[in-house]
């Protein structure tokens, strides 16, 4: 990738005011009188200046409208049903080869039951995680053995983890705050800061959203540590829509993925969202021996 952020501005050339020839017209004319319209013209400028759009323009968000926000990511990224997505993941690492992969993402929202099967490449193919029952396990078919893991878990060695792929609960795990109205690249954003809620277990309890005002979509999305350590950092630039049947409305998502490791300056991950597919999956696939039959 040629840039750490997918998002760029543009700023526009400042044309002179005709003004200036009235201004020096005045000032051959009555010199105390352009004294005057200078004062009261850098009064002028400076009062604008501090009366910016993010002091004068920007809106204030209570915590009902945030809670919405967030309850409108989550409605729209959960599909209501069944989920299959083909997802390409591209991995570089300081000094080392690039690493791609590709893998299946099965989901099954109403259950809260999620799948990631391992395709390519040869040497990856098999391998997989399963989460039931808020637990995520990780299968090994070289050695033939689960082992429970974390939501802290790199998926595939990746610095992508499971909530990059599963449906989303912000709204119930995180209590938000707002930062303020701002600019990120030609989008203007929502900054919110949320914080999780007592008795609740996230992979990071502190995190920060950028939400497209427009779409509702956020944007850009930082993770800390308890300590408020930033973990990584990751933006979403690109969103699609498909229509559910069992929802009856749009399930987003977004195509493109660009994470950051913010531990280990230089490493970074891409994820692409080839496709989706919103038929109904097999009743009995989110087993471990589902997956095991797919491994052999």
């Amino acid at each position: 990738m040629k840039s750490q952020n997918p998002f760029y501005h543009r700023v526009n050339g400042v044309t002179q005011s005709k003004a200036k020839d009235l201004i020096g017209f005045v000032f051959l004319k009555n010199r105390t009188l352009f004294t005057l319209c200078n004062s009261v013209f850098q009064i002028l400028f400076i009062s604008v200046l501090t009366l910016t759009p993010a002091g004068l323009f920007a809106q204030t968000l209570g915590h009902d409208k945030m809670v919405d926000i967030l309850k409108g990511i989550d409605l729209r990224i959960r599909s209501g049903g069944d989920y299959k997505a083909l997802v390409y993941l591209e991995q570089h690492q300081k000094d080392k080869p690039d690493i791609a992969q590709e893998a299946l993402v099965y989901r099954r929202d109403v259950d809260q039951k999620l799948m990631i099967l391992f395709t390519k490449p040869k040497t990856d193919a098999g391998k997989g995680y399963l989460r039931v029952d808020r637990n995520l396990w990780y299968y090994d078919p070289s050695v033939g053995k689960w082992e429970r893991r974390t939501d802290r878990e790199r998926i595939g060695g990746t610095d992508s983890d499971r909530e990059d792929f599963d449906q989303s609960n912000l709204a119930g795990q995180y209590d938000p705050q707002f930062v303020g109205e701002e600019k990120l690249g030609s989008f203007t954003v929502w900054h919110l800061k949320l914080a999780v809620k007592s008795g609740i277990d996230v992979a990071y309890p502190l995190v920060e959203f950028w939400v497209d005002e427009a779409t509702g979509n956020y944007l850009k999305r930082q993770d800390f540590a308890l300590s408020g350590r930033l973990m990584r950092t990751s933006y979403d630039p690109k969103w699609d829509k498909l229509y559910s049947d069992a929802k009856k409305d749009y399930l987003w998502f977004p195509h493109e993925i660009h994470i950051y490791d913010e531990i280990d300056k230089g490493n970074s991950t891409l994820v692409i969202i080839q496709s989706v597919d919103l038929s109904v999956l097999p009743e009995n696939m989110f087993t471990k021996a589902w997956l095991e039959t797919k491994s052999r």
